[in-house]
C-alpha cells in the first residue's frame, strides 16, 4: 500500500482536531506496523504536528495490538455477517456504515459506555469549557 493513503488519513484527521482548535501535542496516533506507517514521509508529519507514533518494533508491547483488536472488531461485526460481498465497492460501503455505528451509536465500556463521539465532546468540554462555536462558513466537528 502506498504511503499516500494513511497519509491523507492522518492530514484529514489533523485538520479537523485544528478546526476544533484542540492541541494534539503529545497525541499518541496508534497504527500497522505496515511500512506505509514506518515512512519517512508518514513520521516526520506526525513530528511536524507533535503527534508521537505508539508503533514500535514488531513483538514489543508497542506493536499494533490496539488496531488489531479493532479489525478483530470489525471482522466480527461487520464482514462476516454482511459478507459474502459483490465487490469492492459492496465492501467499502459496508465499512463506511459500519464505522459510523461504531463511533456514533455503539457504546464502549471502556468510555463508561459512551459512544467514541460522546466521550470525545465530553473530554473537550471538560479541557476546553469556554469553547467557542465555528464562525459562519467555518467547519464543524459533528
Amino acid at each position: 500500500m502506498p504511503t499516500e493513503l494513511p497519509l491523507d488519513a492522518l492530514e484529514m484527521a489533523l485538520w479537523v482536531r485544528d478546526c476544533a482548535g484542540q492541541d494534539i501535542t503529545g497525541l499518541v496516533h496508534h497504527s500497522d506496523a505496515g511500512s506505509q506507517y514506518t515512512s519517512i514521509r508518514y513520521s516526520n508529519r506526525l513530528d511536524d504536528a507533535g503527534a508521537v507514533a505508539s508503533i514500535g518494533t514488531v513483538g514489543d508491547s508497542f506493536d499494533n495490538a490496539m488496531a488489531e483488536s479493532v479489525i478483530g472488531l470489525y471482522k466480527t461485526e461487520c464482514v462476516r455477517p454482511d459478507g459474502p460481498f459483490r465487490g469492492v465497492d459492496d465492501l467499502e460501503l459496508a465499512t463506511l456504515s459500519w464505522v459510523h455505528w461504531f463511533n456514533h451509536d455503539r457504546l464502549h465500556a471502556a468510555l463508561s459506555y459512551k459512544t467514541p463521539v460522546e466521550h470525545e465532546n465530553d473530554y473537550n468540554l471538560a479541557t476546553n469549557p469556554t469553547r467557542q462555536e465555528p464562525l459562519p462558513g467555518q467547519p464543524a466537528l459533528h
